[in-house]
């Protein structure tokens, strides 16, 4: 995908942190609910907090700090049709707001609506002319549409030299990110913004407590398109030196799992998980690999960075590895604890499972 839509999805508390814009004023002493419900969204319990926000809204129909933050978390929770009309009903309901129009542009254009993303970008200039963000992703969908453009001149015409320079041109602008007819819409989960101010504020990373076991002194961040990134160097407590290489082999598995999925080498990717992998929603191993085959590949960049690596052994054929993630694409930027089950299968280790949430 030529075209990368501005991210802007943000940590959900900043919505009750920061201060109002003209076009939208938020109450500096924000509903304790709806900090509540915050807190179990940052957590990971989306669920959860997807169940308490529509009980809010409930009683509380025509709050739409509530409703901007019910369509975040649908977002998160991968259900971007109902996002989609949550953020619609938003923009009915709220018409001078941008976020909103700014959200819905990036979840049409990650199924590759390109039109309507561009007309939803329209809206949001429409109702605040100086949102920033909406005009360079508005951008972002002209040069899109102009690739595809380009690209179906050359299938046309292979001869065509100045459609090739112009569309070489516009992959130049985006960092030689793939060509239309390499990758279409993105596939993965889309990220329009969290919280309704234009300019995002620095968000602060969640504080955590040292691990006993393992611990990552530096993260392991990887990107799909320059040289993989190195194995995070970490401290190990335990001084017997075969805990030490089983220890150390768990975390070269858990960073090549990373490397390959920000690599987007689906093949390398999925093959980082068990033979009795737990699938997390109880789907068939065949479905789950179509979803995430169709998610890996997709998205014209991808970064995964794992923080606060913890590797605990349980036994000499099984480990938990508990991490921070922070996982970049194109509309996506989501930060969340993650859980993985490892066992050894021969001499490889592997996923068996793999849990979002509370340690």
């Amino acid at each position: 995908m030529n075209a990368t839509l501005k991210k802007y999805l943000l940590v959900l508390g900043v919505i009750f942190t920061q201060a109002a814009l003209p076009h939208m004023a938020i109450a500096e002493q924000t509903n304790v609910e709806l900090r509540e419900i915050n807190q179990l969204s940052e957590q990971g319990n989306q669920a959860a907090a997807l169940d308490k926000i529509n009980s809010y809204l409930s009683a509380n129909p025509k709050n739409a700090e509530a409703m901007f933050m019910r369509g975040v978390i649908l977002v998160e929770l991968g259900k971007r049709d109902d996002a989609i009309k949550a953020f619609t009903d938003l923009t009915e309901k709220f018409p001078n707001l941008p976020e909103p129009y700014n959200n819905l542009a990036v979840l049409y254009a990650d199924q590759g609506q390109y039109d309507k993303a561009r007309k939803a970008l329209e809206a949001a200039i429409k109702t605040h002319p100086s949102y920033a963000t909406a005009h360079e992703n508005l951008g972002d969908i002209y040069a899109r549409l102009a690739s595809e453009a380009y690209d179906k001149a050359l299938k046309l015409d292979t001869s065509n030299s100045r459609a090739q320079n112009k569309l070489a041109m516009i992959t130049d602008l985006f960092g030689g990110k793939r060509t239309v007819s390499q990758s279409v819409a993105t596939g993965a989960l889309s990220s329009p913004a969290t919280t309704m101010p234009a300019t995002p504020p620095a968000t602060t990373p969640p504080a955590t407590s040292t691990p006993p076991a393992v611990e990552a002194k530096k993260p392991a961040t990887v990107e799909s398109k320059p040289a993989e990134a190195k194995p995070a160097e970490t401290k190990i407590a335990e001084s017997k030196p075969a805990a030490d290489n089983q220890q150390q082999a768990v975390t070269d598995a858990v960073n090549a799992w990373a490397n390959a999925w920000a690599a987007q080498n689906v093949d390398r990717y999925l093959a980082s998980y068990a033979k009795d992998f737990k699938t997390p929603g109880g789907e068939s191993r065949k479905q789950w690999e179509s979803t995430r085959r169709d998610r890996v590949s997709k998205p014209s960049k991808i970064s995964v960075t794992l923080n606060n690596m913890v590797v605990k052994m349980e036994g000499d054929n099984a480990a938990k590895v508990t991490f921070r993630q922070v996982y970049k694409a194109t509309g996506l930027d989501a930060n969340s604890n993650k859980t993985l089950n490892m066992v050894k299968e021969g001499s490889r280790w592997l996923i068996k499972q793999e849990r979002v949430g509370k340690f």
